[in-house]
């Protein structure tokens, strides 16, 4: 799987020639905010090794960290924080994570542009997560009970399940994922308590839906497409 991550993300070694990123303001009011909260709004406050690849231009190395906020790959130039370039076409790998912009589109229609994470890659489907801010406000101090409380953010991450630029979330409980995929709970079922798999590791997520498409696949007129019912049924 590393291996073909690595070679779709490096068919490119040259220098990159083309600009990649893109100057940002000053850190907005609301985000000075959130720094000072309890938790942090990055998923790693130091900035990590990583490569920037333009699909045109090819491979620059340069030190990146992910704003969850503002859905940003950020990095310095000059002392100023510049923001790599949201498009498609320009995509980063930091450590063992590797980000795509990509402007997906919900069953029901609705956009969710921003960066995901890809985690598993196969020739009819792709799981990718993302990360997501949980932010509770600080409470000010009570008069009558003398209790305050910080402001906190959490990280929240979320799956999808990815097919031809559409994606449906992935339920991170046994119920809701049986529900979901409803045309083989039996058999997913039978799988789960078999393989002992815990849906809330990332790994075994990627191995259930692994699972899901090789049961659709056995199926006497099978559809190549995992998300068909789901589309049909909403």
């Amino acid at each position: 799987m590393r291996k073909i991550l690595h070679t779709l993300l490096f068919l490119s070694t040259s220098a990159l020639c083309a600009q990649f990123s893109q100057a940002v303001g000053e850190p907005s009011k609301r985000m000075t905010e959130l720094e000072s909260y309890a938790g942090s709004i990055y998923i790693d406050k130091q900035y990590q090794k990583a490569s920037v690849i333009d699909e045109k231009s090819g491979t620059y190395e340069t030190m990146l960290k992910y704003n969850i906020y503002t859905d940003a790959l950020e990095h310095k130039k000059g002392g100023k924080i510049n923001e790599v370039i949201k498009t498609p076409t320009t995509y980063a790998r930091i450590n063992d994570d590797y980000y795509y912009y990509c402007n997906f589109q919900t069953e029901h229609g609705s956009r969710r542009n921003g960066y995901y994470i890809l985690v598993e890659l196969n020739d009819v489907y792709r799981v990718y997560k993302k990360y997501d801010l949980d932010i509770t406000e600080p409470k000010e101090m009570d008069p009558l009970t003398g209790t305050s409380s910080t402001g906190k953010v959490k990280v929240k991450t979320t799956f999808y399940l990815e097919e031809d630029g559409m994606i449906v979330e992935l339920p991170m409980n046994k119920k809701e994922f049986l529900a979901a995929f409803s045309d083989k709970e039996e058999e997913l079922k039978e799988y789960i308590k078999k393989e002992k798999i815990r849906i809330k590791k990332e790994t075994d997520l990627v191995r259930l839906v692994a699972k899901y498409n090789a049961l659709k696949n056995m199926d006497a007129n099978p559809s190549r497409n995992l998300l068909s019912n789901r589309v049909q049924n909403n």
